[in-house]
């Protein structure tokens, strides 16, 4: 007989020690039975009201593991979605210390924000961080989503109220560290773009009885992949040659 599937709520507080103490996801080196994707939404829910009671809000959602680069990166597709925290969200320009993370890693993406009826208000470029550790024997969904995405935050432009026409005749989304192009492609993970990516996103949440509001950010999942970086390192993402974000890590 299988060993028996976890208490959620129980391991939702074990996630968020984890978490709190830069050691995420250990249950998932443990070589426990598989968790259902479903089990690993419902614990993403339980560890944000958790963090709520902490004190902290979410303020949106990020899409993952959709681009060509993530894929590759992977081995693995989604798409799949996770939360965004408001005490995790840094202005261009921050000095995040690396101490501060879990292996940290990067993406640089683009986001949207969202307006009544689930409309596209703003799209802009953002820095996506990451605790970028997986523990499982092989990569999984199951241990991605429980995991939020490896989510850690985001920088966000000084201005993101650009709208979303003004990207449609944009190239070339690029990532530099310490003035060199690491990475450069397309602006969207999905082949309809920033309406595609809402659209799921959409649709996906009313399956679990949520749904996007007025204010909500979205990150719509990179077309590259996701990069390492080190104290020191100074990061910039650029849309046809301007930096529109940056931060520096110390």
């Amino acid at each position: 007989m299988p060993p028996p599937l976890p208490d959620i709520r129980a391991l939702a507080v074990r996630q968020w020690r984890d978490y709190q103490r830069r050691t995420p996801g250990t249950y998932f080196g443990e070589g426990h039975a598989p968790l259902h994707l479903s089990d690993a939404y419902r614990l993403q829910r339980e560890v944000v009201r958790l963090r709520q009671t902490a004190g902290d809000s979410t303020i949106g959602y990020k899409i993952g593991c959709i681009g060509p680069g993530i894929v590759e990166q992977f081995g693995m597709a989604g798409p799949i979605r996770g939360y965004l925290y408001k005490s995790e969200m840094h202005p261009s320009g921050a000095m995040l210390a690396h101490a501060d993370y879990a292996n940290l890693a990067i993406e640089g993406e683009m986001a949207v924000a969202i307006g009544p009826g689930e409309t596209i208000v703003g799209a802009f470029p953002v820095i996506e961080l990451h605790h970028f550790v997986f523990r499982g024997a092989s990569k999984t969904l199951v241990e991605l989503v429980a995991n939020n995405g490896l989510n850690a935050g985001a920088v966000l432009p000084h201005d993101p109220a650009l709208p979303l026409e003004r990207w449609a005749g944009s190239q070339a989304l690029t990532i530099r560290i310490n003035g060199d192009a690491v990475a450069s492609g397309g602006l969207w993970s999905m082949p309809g773009g920033a309406v595609e990516a809402v659209a799921w996103l959409g649709a996906h949440l009313k399956e679990w009885g949520l749904h996007l509001a007025p204010g909500d950010l979205v990150l719509t999942g990179t077309p590259l992949g996701l990069h390492p970086v080190r104290p020191g390192d100074a990061v910039a993402v650029s849309v046809d040659g301007t930096t529109f974000v940056e931060c520096r890590i110390v």
